[in-house]
């Protein structure tokens, strides 16, 4: 669904500006909440978008707004740009509707593969939200919405999964899963930073909050995943063998990477 990805050029680069981040492997500067990237443009792009890796921010490529930018420069705030009024709410408000359009994209995506009215309805609600007033948006309570969203989510899990195989939290950093047969798993919130799951099948795995950064996914098959996002799939490693779901798109930074000795 194109309105649950970024549109940065219809976005006043509220990622650039509202979130903070500190000088690490992921940024090469610290910079405050609220303050405009140093790589910021007049016209809200970045100045080097082409070359963030290579320039000490690799972080920003994994960060994704599932289309929330658009929504809150667009719509709550009707095209109003953060430098002429209403800054500080924006910033405040931009990160809520982040975390609603992430629950959106799970729940268009449990739809799809699963239809039940519940679903849509629920997708209703968190969208009703989304176009909100300011003030009402910053009153919501999103612990208790994703609860509830949660809810459909495991529902449907559980429905499209054959295996009760279960990696649930699972610390499993730095592992060796190579060639595995991990389909329809749950990994849900499993931590996989660096583990190697390179040819595995993953068809059917349950991938909500896993944590991959670095996972090598060379030749794997999470073309069937459930609930995995762009941001996870930008934070790991892979290559042209690695099979995704349609609605996600291969990191251009994996072409580039040098192929891990076994």
């Amino acid at each position: 669904m194109s309105q649950l990805k970024g549109d940065c050029a219809n976005c006043f680069g509220l990622c650039c500006v509202a979130l903070p981040f500190a000088k690490s492997a992921d940024f090469a500067a610290t910079k405050d909440a609220g303050t405009p990237c140093r790589n910021l443009l007049a016209d809200h792009r970045c100045g080097i978008h082409d070359k963030l890796r290579q320039s000490g921010y690799p972080g920003c490529t994994v960060y994704d707004c599932f289309g929330a930018g658009q929504r809150v420069s667009q719509t709550v705030f009707a095209g109003t740009d953060w430098r002429t009024a209403g800054r500080e709410q924006m910033f405040a408000v931009f990160p809520v509707v982040r975390q609603l359009h992430e629950l959106l994209f799970y729940l268009d995506q449990a739809h799809r593969l699963d239809p039940h009215d519940d679903l849509a309805e629920a997708f209703a609600e968190v969208e009703r939200h989304t176009v909100a007033d300011p003030d009402a948006i910053l009153a919501l309570d999103v612990a208790e919405i994703r609860a509830k969203v949660n809810v459909l989510l495991l529902r449907t899990s559980e429905r499209l999964r054959t295996s009760a195989k279960s990696y649930r939290g699972a610390d499993l950093i730095g592992a060796r899963l190579r060639n595995k047969n991990l389909a329809s798993a749950d990994f849900r919130g499993a931590y996989l930073i660096g583990a190697d799951l390179t040819g595995s099948d993953l068809s059917r795995a349950d991938m909500i909050g896993a944590d991959l950064r670095g996972a090598d996914l060379s030749g794997a098959d999470l073309g069937t995943c459930l609930f995995l996002t762009q941001p996870q799939v930008n934070a790991a490693r892979g290559d042209a063998r690695t099979k995704l779901p349609e609605a996600l798109t291969r990191p251009a930074h994996w072409a580039a990477q040098p192929a891990r000795r076994r």
